[in-house]
């Protein structure tokens, strides 16, 4: 269905890599995205425009934590409300499965994520100094609690 938040896989690999090197300079790699996706280390749930996925969510759940590892959505789409499609269909799944809490990180300068972010309920906890490989940057770690 097109704009319906649906589970992606190795069948959507291409799409994701190419949405993948669109919105991130240091991307996921093809065998990065199949290694998760193989072993069930991650969920990836995407949104459709005309047939194209133009933003999708990945995440781990292992216990009772999930962590955020990508949340990308194409530059044309973004301020249309696709990330928060995407971040609570991704709640919704977490909360049916018994998770407790959330972990991410994000680039210090990444505005619109972190107030996503916030507007969830996410509280930043710690700063990861240099985290990012491409630009050197700061990490932001946040942390949300499901109630």
């Amino acid at each position: 269905m097109e704009n319906e938040v649906v589970q992606l896989g190795k069948a959507d690999l291409d799409e994701l890599i190419e949405l993948e090197k669109l919105c991130f300079a240091y991307s996921w790699t093809r065998d990065q995205f199949l290694l998760g996706l193989e072993r069930g280390a991650y969920v990836i749930l995407g949104v459709r425009q005309n047939a194209k996925i133009v933003g999708y969510i990945a995440f781990s759940m292992i216990d009772d934590e999930m962590e955020i590892l990508n949340l990308a959505v194409h530059p044309n789409c973004r301020r249309g409300g696709l990330g928060s499609r995407l971040l609570k269909r991704a709640f919704e799944i977490c909360r049916a499965g018994g998770i407790t809490k959330s972990f991410l990180d994000v680039k210090v300068s990444n505005k619109p994520a972190i107030d996503l972010y916030k507007k969830f309920g996410y509280s930043q906890i710690g700063v990861r100094k240099k985290y990012y490989p491409d630009t050197k940057e700061d990490a932001l770690l946040f942390r949300y609690d499901f109630r």
